[in-house]
């Protein structure tokens, strides 16, 4: 999970044409559905908003990080559209068909809260909540987790988030032959360069243990 800025997008102008009450989700027409799609890969990338899976590859549905069911007049709300990966057992589908209880207060929303803040992700796959948070942002922290199945010790995530790591790991024990300043740089462009990756965020964190 990683940071997002929806601020940088002009929210999709169909939206203004649907209103709870009058229309519903299926209410939307294909060619408007497609505007948000394109709205949200200029805000995500091809990647899902909770796990960083490409979404060529795992599948795409237009998640509502407050459930429309629960939340009828945030159907249509551009703050409460994200792009989710298909995958029934993690992200969006898992939150909304198999995570059972939760208070959506309480989980890591990707534009209004920093995930850094929470997670540290690890070369073998695992995550790890940060030490020194407070207990209510620990909660959160597990709370997400759990919801949306990105558990550290989970095997299909895991894996992909080990594979992306492993590609970097030769790089990383190489720079240590490096001066600092080379080091730095070095880290600083490959940290650039892999932005747009599918799962970046672990790849980030492995050049930033670097530093």
């Amino acid at each position: 999970m990683r940071k997002l800025d929806r601020t940088c997008i002009t929210p999709p102008t169909c939206l203004s044409s649907y209103h709870h009450g009058k229309h519903n989700w299926g209410s939307l027409d294909p060619l408007h559905k497609d505007e948000i799609r394109t709205s949200l890969e200029q805000m995500q990338g091809q990647r899902c908003a909770y796990c960083e899976g490409p979404l060529h590859d795992l599948g795409r549905h237009i998640e509502h990080f407050r459930r429309k069911g629960a939340n009828p007049h945030l159907t249509f709300c551009w703050e409460n559209l994200y792009w989710s990966c298909d995958q029934d057992d993690s992200c969006g589908r898992f939150k909304d068909n198999h995570a059972g209880s939760f208070d959506v207060n309480e989980l890591i929303d990707p534009c209004a809260d920093d995930p850094d803040k929470f997670f540290h992700f690890r070369s073998n796959g695992t995550i790890d909540v940060r030490n020194g948070l407070q207990a209510d942002e620990e909660h959160q922290a597990n709370e997400t987790i759990r919801v949306f199945n990105l558990h550290p010790q989970y095997g299909r995530l895991r894996n992909m988030r080990k594979t992306a790591a492993s590609a970097y790991l030769k790089d990383v024990e190489e720079i240590w032959q490096l001066d600092k300043e080379e080091r730095c740089n070095f880290i600083k462009h490959e940290i650039q360069a892999t932005a747009h990756q599918p799962f970046s965020t672990v790849i980030r964190h492995l050049f930033e243990e670097a530093l």
